[in-house]
C-alpha cells in the first residue's frame, strides 16, 4: 500500500528518525496558521510547501515551493491546493492535490557546506536478505545514478538475526563523506531508518533526499514508503492512510470483488485465474499483434458475480476492442467458470467486443459445450495457439 509523504514521515518519527518539522494541511488559511506555529516551535525563517500525492518528481512539476514568510507559504499553498500535477510518474494527466505539507525549511546558511544523499531499505531478492542502499548523488533519480555512476551507490546487507551493526553504520557515514557531528548523527539515522522499516512491516522505503544541513544536522527531507499489504492485519491503524483517490478507481472496484487487476495500457482486456497464467496469457496477446489492456486474476474461486464484475471493469476501458478469458480448472471446474460467463454476459446485456474463452482442466468438455450451446457470442478456444489466432483475428 502506498502512503503520502506525511504519513510516511509520521512512521519514521515514532523510530526517532529525524525529520522537518511540518504538518499536512488543505486550506491556504490553515497553511499560514501552521506556518507560524512551526516558526514559534523552531524558529524556522523558511517553509517547504509540497503537494501531497503518490507520485515522485512533484518539485520539477511545480508542486514543491519555497517559502519565507507565513504570508508566502499561503500563496503558494494556494497555488498549489487544486492543481493537476504532471510528473514523470503520473503520466500526461497529472494527479489533482487535495493536501500540502508544510515543513520548516531545512536549506539553510550556516557554518559547513549542506548535502544531499540518497538512502533506501528494501528487500534483495538476490540473497533473500534486506539491505540498505545509499549513495552521496541525492536528489537525483537514482536509475540514472546507477546508469551513468554505478561507482557511487553502495549497499549494507542486513542480516535477519541481528539488524544493523555499528560497524555497518559507522561505514555509511564514512562512504557518504561525513566527519565530525554529522558522522555520529548518521550513525544514529542508519539504524532508526532500519527499525521503521521493519516495524511497520514496508516494503520500501526511500529517503531522496537525506540532507545534512549546514550546522551538521541529519533529516530525512523526503520519505517514500510501501506498506506490505501482507502485513497490515498486523497494523489496523495503518488502514487509515490508504487514500483512494490516489488509486485507478478501476483497480479500487476490482479489490471490492476481491479481484486483484491493475489496469494496462492495451487493447484486449484478460481474465484469467493465477498470476502465472496471467502472465502467459498477456504473452500470447502480444505475439498475436495486440496489447494486454489490463491484468486481472480472478483467483481460485471464480462465479458469476466476480466474472460479471470483471466484465464490466474491461468493458469501462474505451481503448478494449476484445477480452479473453483463460481459465485452468484445477480449484473451481471450468463448467462453473462458463456458467459465470454465461449469466454474466446476458446480465450485462449487449458487450460490445468479441469474447474470447477458453477453459481447460477440470469439466473443460462440459464447458465448451455449454459456451457453444449457449447462443451468446462467445467464442471457445481449446489450444493456446487457437486463443493466439482468434485474437489476432479480432484485433487486426
Amino acid at each position: 500500500m502506498n502512503i503520502h509523504e506525511y504519513q510516511g514521515k509520521s512512521i519514521l518519527k515514532t523510530c526517532r528518525v529525524p525529520v522537518p518539522e511540518g504538518l499536512v494541511v488543505d486550506t491556504p488559511e490553515d497553511a499560514m496558521k501552521v506556518a507560524a506555529e512551526i516558526q514559534k516551535k523552531t524558529g524556522t525563517a523558511s517553509w517547504a510547501v509540497k503537494a501531497q500525492i503518490h507520485a515522485g518528481g512533484r518539485g520539477k512539476g511545480g508542486g514543491v515551493k519555497i517559502a519565507r514568510s507565513p504570508e508566502e507559504v499561503k500563496d503558494h499553498a494556494k497555488s498549489i491546493l487544486g492543481m493537476q500535477l504532471v510528473t514523470h510518474q503520473t503520466g500526461p494527466e497529472g494527479k489533482t492535490v487535495h493536501k500540502v505539507l508544510v515543513e520548516q525549511g531545512i536549506y539553510y546558511k550556516g557554518p559547513g557546506e549542506l548535502k544531499e544523499f540518497y538512502m533506501s531499505v528494501l528487500l534483495n531478492r538476490q540473497t533473500g536478505r534486506n539491505m540498505i542502499l545509499y549513495s552521496t548523488e541525492g536528489g537525483m533519480d537514482i536509475e540514472a545514478v546507477a546508469e551513468k555512476t554505478p561507482h557511487l551507490i553502495f549497499r549494507e546487507e542486513i542480516h535477519p538475526g541481528v539488524g544493523v551493526q555499528p560497524y555497518q553504520a559507522r561505514r555509511v557515514a564514512f562512504n557518504l563523506g561525513l566527519s565530525g557531528q554529522a558522522f555520529k548523527q548518521m550513525t544514529r539515522f542508519v539504524p532508526a531508518l532500519y527499525r521503521a522499516y521493519e516495524e511497520a512491516d514496508a516494503s520500501l522505503i526511500e529517503i531522496n533526499p537525506v540532507i545534512k544541513t549546514t550546522d551538521d544536522l541529519i533529516y530525512a527531507a523526503d520519505a517514500k514508503v510501501n506498506l506490505d499489504d501482507n502485513a497490515l492485519f498486523r497494523h489496523p491503524d495503518y488502514a487509515g492512510m490508504r487514500d483512494l483517490t490516489e488509486e485507478d478507481p478501476a483497480e479500487v472496484e476490482a479489490g471490492s470483488y476481491g479481484l486483484n487487476f491493475v489496469k494496462l495500457d492495451g487493447n484486449v482486456g484478460c481474465m484469467v485465474n493465477g498470476a502465472g497464467l496471467a502472465m502467459a496469457t498477456m504473452d500470447i496477446i502480444k505475439l498475436s499483434g495486440g496489447d494486454p489492456a489490463n491484468f486481472l486474476d480472478v483467483g481460485g474461486t471464480a462465479n458469476a458475480r466476480t466474472v460479471e464484475a470483471g466484465f464490466r471493469i474491461i468493458l469501462k476501458d474505451p481503448r478494449v476492442k476484445a477480452i479473453l478469458i483463460n481459465i485452468f480448472g484445477g480449484i473451481v471446474r471450468c463448467d462453473r467458470v462458463a456458467q459465470g460467463v454465461v449469466d454474466a454476459y446476458r446480465s450485462i446485456g449487449n458487450i460490445p467486443v468479441p469474447v474470447i474463452v477458453r477453459l481447460q482442466g477440470t469439466n473443460a468438455a462440459e464447458a465448451k459445450t455449454l459456451l457453444d450451446s449457449s447462443g451468446l457470442k462467445v467464442l471457445s478456444a481449446v489450444s493456446f495457439q487457437e486463443a493466439a489466432e482468434l485474437v489476432k483475428s479480432t484485433v487486426h
